[in-house]
């Protein structure tokens, strides 16, 4: 399996090499991944052909397959010295910073760095300062973001936290890994560091990643709990904030409330809302009514404030309070729709983040490649959710086009359909609950990665009421 693993990574890195791709091939075959080996032997084409038909001695395809699985390791010990060069590099920034200090310094009064033992060296003792000078506590303010993996992203959250003083007292970063050019938005993603800042301006940065801090990192059970709620409360918010932003865009104004936003087919911008939605939409429409309808930044590595208490559910404002002040949710950058004729796949993306991967059925060349949006949002199309639609339809720019579910899934990851866009039932209808009408899809070809992105447990896709449109006869080419 760790060939597979490297010669998966050669081939992203070298996509246009085909021999790794009939090597990999093998490698799957040999692991009974026989629908991995297939797609792989697919893109080797020629070279699979040539080398299939022909008596190559096997020493020299190992021999190949062995300067290729060398040169990407070669690679990956490169990147991880660079990493743990790098993080050698924050912490010697860190205690460079004023008043801000490194894990396990204390700093004396005359400001000069002194080891915590020392500090509590019984042979001096230290007066007991008066009351009065005693810095007071700070509550207990806990914050999640989520960054790429690489030190550099982790860097940028780092500076980005210290940068801002309303930031809470302790921050939490969460790691996602990278695909390419794309950031993956797992569940229960790994928890990469914990920055934590105290009245007296000191500055404690604790990594969670051994191999990166050579150390052996503090329990995380309590925080790894915290992060997965969330991490799926960014999820619905990220939701909330498309279809807010989208009605802004469509409307010229932010909606009065969450019922503009859900009313009856064809104003049925959401699918479906939730408590935590109806809880944070005051806060996000008036974040949305400061943001430019032209911008479409990045997400930021800048945390969005969570107390305590809110992370555990019971709700204390304080997230609902910043983002008053015009701060967007973490997933600043409204939902997209991406579709890889190339690889089969649609992904939900914000900015370069990647929520979802979904296995699709298209039309080959009779698909349309360019930009459009979803002009219309059904459910049940033309009466039925069994029918060759499926139970749910969202229509591509008001063209004969639309992305559907089907009643024949074994579509799915072909070309057999007229060049629409066929999807699983329960993946058409989380899709149908995440992006709002008015969400862009560009389909093109070679830029998502094959790697699913499924989770378990799903975003909240019931049945939406008042979203059927009796009235109208669909003719997609299905």
């Amino acid at each position: 399996m760790k060939n597979s693993q490297h010669l998966k990574a050669y081939v992203q890195m070298h996509p246009d090499n085909k021999m790794a791709w009939y090597l990999l091939g093998k490698e799957y075959y040999k692991n009974g991944q026989h629908g991995k080996a297939n797609y792989c032997f697919n893109q080797a084409g020629e070279v699979y052909e040539a080398f299939e038909h022909s008596k190559v001695p096997a020493e020299m395809l190992r021999e190949y397959e062995e300067g290729l699985i060398r040169e990407n390791r070669q690679r990956h010990e490169s990147r991880l010295r660079l990493r743990r060069g790098l993080l050698v590099l924050l912490l010697l920034l860190l205690m460079l910073i004023p008043s801000a200090v490194a894990p396990g310094v204390n700093l004396d009064e005359a400001g000069v760095s002194v080891p915590e033992a020392a500090a509590g060296d019984p042979e001096e003792p230290v007066a007991a300062k008066p009351a009065e000078e005693e810095a007071s506590p700070v509550p207990a303010v806990l914050a999640f973001t989520a960054a790429g993996e690489d030190a550099a992203s982790a860097g940028q959250a780092l500076a980005a936290t210290l940068k801002n003083r309303e930031a809470p007292s302790k921050t939490a970063v969460l790691a996602m890994k990278k695909s390419g050019r794309w950031l993956i938005w797992k569940k229960n993603l790994p928890l990469a560091a914990v920055i934590e800042k105290s009245a007296n301006g000191k500055v404690v940065y604790q990594s969670y990643d051994p191999a990166a801090c050579a150390c052996e990192p503090p329990e995380a059970g309590g925080l790894k709990k915290q992060a997965q709620i969330w991490q799926g409360k960014q999820e619905e918010l990220a939701a909330l904030w498309s279809a807010i932003r989208s009605y802004n865009s469509s409307k010229g104004k932010p909606p009065e409330s969450l019922k503009e936003l859900t009313r009856p087919f064809p104003g049925n911008v959401m699918g479906e809302t939730t408590p935590l939605m109806k809880q944070e939409f005051a806060a996000l429409r008036a974040a949305s009514a400061l943001q430019p309808l032209q911008a479409s930044p990045q997400p930021s590595p800048a945390a969005s404030t969570e107390g305590t208490a809110s992370v555990g559910g019971s709700g204390n404002g304080e997230d609902t309070a910043n983002r008053s002040k015009g701060q967007p949710p973490f997933f600043s950058s409204p939902l997209a729709i991406i579709v890889d004729k190339q690889n089969h796949r649609l992904a939900v993306t914000s900015g370069n983040i990647i929520l979802r991967n979904y296995a699709v059925g298209l039309g080959g060349e009779k698909t349309p490649e360019g930009e459009f949006v979803i002009s219309d949002k059904v459910v049940n199309p033309n009466g039925h959710d069994n029918g060759e639609f499926g139970s749910r339809g969202m229509q591509l720019s008001d063209t004969n086009y639309a992305i559907h579910g089907t009643n024949e899934p074994d579509s799915i990851g072909k070309d057999e359909s007229l060049g629409c866009i066929r999807m699983k039932r329960e993946d058409v209808e989380e899709l149908f609950a995440m992006v709002p009408m008015g969400t862009k899809v560009q389909i093109s070809k070679g830029v998502l990665p094959d790697e699913l992105l499924l989770p378990e447990e799903r975003y909240p896709s019931g049945t939406p009421l008042d979203q059927t449109n009796p009235h109208k006869v669909y003719h997609w080419l299905n």
